[in-house]
Order: structure tokens, then sequence, then C-alpha cells
């Protein structure tokens, strides 16, 4: 007969597995909803608000460039939107920790312009493309030496980065003074009211003061809604070499390195230590599935993902992975109702969306700052770091947030660096 310390020792372990997601998944899935809170609720459509409106006309103009039909551009929009809504949802439950995952910004512009760059590009040739790169990615993933990397990067670079990255949408966020005076003022002003009197519900009121603003104003474009379902089309990928080394191999490298490096730096500079292997190559496996669909690349995300790690996500850090869960639930959302909720988004001025993302990441950049500059020693290496990647630096199709980073590492190599 087992003893009582036997007992509660079981009793430890059971806990221990269910609150690590292993066993258990019905408990598991009600500690989800005991956690969910309203302001998580609201945080996830943020996220998806922001990462659609903000690149999801550069995803439209790489499908066209291909030549795409309205069939196929829905079906694109179907494949990223359940792509990235299952990348998203899968591994914040199992790791209870936000992980958000996006279609490649960079990666749709290079689609884009390979349709002219690459000879006789054809859409059968892209998406085999796309296959090849989504098993690129699975190995980044499995092989464990993309983690290896970007657990060598010190944390006060990464969080430089991280501010960097994040530092032009804060500016943006009272350009719109100019165009949407009374909107964006208003909006600001029930920033600071919620960060005083109720910060754990600040974005939801930003959001509705807003909306109620462009109400008022007339400016909510409802003539871009439309009902329309979007449904699932097949191209048989046909592989070629040209397309291979001139998109598939581009398409990898500007993914890894502009999308999911700064997403990882965005985890580690938010505190949170998912391990990265498993999820690259969740995501790697989720884009090979949805590839002949028009998923043409799906990586971590990073500045949408900072959304859902603030402090506006929830009060308590261990509970924010709730937020990008419900972000993936209104990708998925996205995927299944196509140009329905596509409209919706559209139908808000730009000037609305802009504040919102600027006034949610205030907390995460100044986060990011502090982290950068605490340690006197990494100080240097971090403000160049923090000054490149906010200087919109792009070479050889390469974004600031890589150079940044290639510059703060060589800045800390050379300062630190003592003759023997």
């Amino acid at each position: 007969m087992p003893s009582r310390h036997d007992a509660r020792s079981g009793k430890r372990s059971a806990a221990s597995l269910c609150n690590n997601g292993v066993r258990f998944p019905a408990l598991h899935r009600m500690s989800f909803f005991r956690d969910l809170s309203l302001s998580a609720v609201v945080t996830g459509f943020v996220v998806v608000l922001v990462g659609f409106t903000s690149t999801g006309a550069l995803v439209f103009q790489a499908a066209q460039s291909l030549g795409a039909n309205q069939a196929q551009i829905n079906s694109w929009m179907w494949a990223l939107g359940l792509g990235m809504g299952l990348a998203t949802i899968l591994p914040s439950l199992y790791y209870k920790k936000p992980v958000v995952a996006a279609w490649s910004t960079p990666g749709a512009a290079l689609i884009a312009t390979s349709a002219t760059g690459v000879a006789g590009l054809t859409m059968a040739q892209a998406i085999g493309a796309f296959v090849v790169c989504a098993v690129l990615i699975v190995l980044a993933g499995a092989t464990r030496l993309f983690e290896r990397l970007m657990n060598r990067i010190p944390v006060a670079i990464a969080s430089a980065m991280l501010a960097g990255v994040l530092l032009r949408f804060g500016i943006e966020a009272f350009v719109g003074v100019k165009s949407a005076p009374v909107m964006v003022l208003t909006m600001f002003a029930a920033h600071l009211l919620g960060k005083r009197f109720w910060p754990r519900y600040g974005v939801v009121g930003v959001l509705a003061v807003g909306v109620a603003c462009a109400l008022v104003t007339d400016s909510l474009k409802w003539a871009a809604v439309s009902v329309e379902w979007a449904t699932p089309v097949w191209v048989t990928p046909e592989f070629s070499l040209p397309a291979i080394i001139g998109l598939a191999l581009p398409l990898f490298l500007v993914t890894m390195a502009s999308q999911n490096m700064p997403g990882v730096a965005v985890m580690r500079a938010s505190g949170y230590d998912t391990p990265v292997s498993p999820v690259i190559t969740t995501t790697g496996v989720i884009n090979l599935i949805f590839a002949p669909f028009g998923g043409y690349t799906l990586n971590l995300a990073a500045i949408t993902a900072a959304i859902s790690m603030g402090p506006e996500a929830h009060e308590d850090r261990d509970k924010r992975y709730t937020a990008a869960v419900m972000a993936g639930v209104f990708y998925c959302l996205i995927g299944l109702v196509g140009a329905i909720v596509g409209g919706l988004f559209a139908a808000f001025p730009k000037e609305l969306i802009i504040a919102l993302a600027g006034l949610a990441l205030m907390g995460t950049i100044g986060n990011g700052l502090a982290a950068a500059t605490r340690d006197e020693g990494d100080r240097e290496a971090a403000i160049i770091t923090f000054l490149v990647t906010a200087s919109g630096l792009s070479l050889a199709g390469i974004g600031s947030a890589f150079w940044g980073l290639v510059a703060g590492v060589l800045a800390m190599v050379v300062l630190k660096w003592r003759k023997t």
C-alpha cells in the first residue's frame, strides 16, 4: 500500500504533468478558459487587425504577379489564415507561452519581384518553390542549428533590436495627428486614462474610442465589406532549378534572417524561454501542408507578437498566451470567411490601425530600451543595434533587424575583446 507521502507525491506529479500540458488535455483546456480575459481577446483581435491590414495588400500583389485569378487569391488567404492560426494556437497552448505566427512580409515582396526576375516563372513552379522553402524551414528547426545560433545572442542585443523594430510604430502613432487629429488625440487620451485607471483593459478602451471616432466622422469604409467565402484551390507543384535557386532559396534566407530571427528575439526580450526548434519545425510542417494552396511562407511574428506579450494583453505574464491563442482563432476565421473579415478590417481608417498599434506597443518599447541599456558594459553595442535597426536599412533584400543584430554583435565582440 502506498504511503501518504507517496500519495502526495503522486498528486504533485499529476499536477505537474497537467501544468506542463503533457497529459490531462481536458483539464488543460479548462485552464485556458480560466486564464482567458477580455483584454486577451481584444489583444488577439488587435494582433490580427494590425498584421492583416498592414501587409495584406502586399500578399494580394504577390499572388497577382504570378497570374492568380480571384479564386486562387482567395485560396491564398484561406491557406495563410488557417496556417497562421494553427501555427499560433498549437505551440501557444502546448507551452502556455505566447507564440504568434505570420506570413513573411519580405517574402511576399520577393515573390512579386521574382515573377519578373525568374524567366518563365509559373504559378505551379512558384508553388514548388514554396514547398522547397517549407522543407528547408523544417530542417532548420529539426537540426536545432537555428536555435543554437539564437541562444548565443545576448539579451541586451535582442532587446535593443526589438526596440528598434518597434520604434517606427511608436513614432507613426502620432504622425496620424496631421491627417486625423481628433481620432488620434482622442485615442491617445484614452490610452493615458487607461494606464491610470484601468491598465488591464487599456487596449480595449483605445480600440473602442477609435471605432467610435471613426463612426462619428463617417470614416469607416463599409463598401470594402463583401460577402464571399474563401475555398481552397489546389495547384500541383512543379519543381524547376531556376525557381528553386531564384525563389525558394532567397525566400528561405530572407524569412529566417528578417522574420524568424526577430521573432525569436522578441520572445527572448519579453522574458519567454519557449523552445525555438520545435516551434520552427511546427511552423515549417504547417507551411508544407498549406503551400500547394498558396501558403507561401509562415514564420514567427515579431511586431504583432510583441503586442501579445505586453502588459496590455494580461496583467499576469504567465497568462498572456491566451492573447496569442485568440489571435490564432481570429486568423483561422480569416481563412474560413475570407473576404468578409478582410473587408471588415479594410473598413477601418489607416490612422486608427497605426495609432492602435503604436499605443499598444509603447510598454514593450520601453521595456526593450530598459533591458538594452541596463548593463553599462553592453550599452554601447545595444545602442548601435537599436540605431541600425531603427534606421530601416535594407541590404541584399534583408531588412534592418538582421543588420542591426550583426552590427551589435560585431560591436560587442570588438569592445569586449581582450589581448592575450
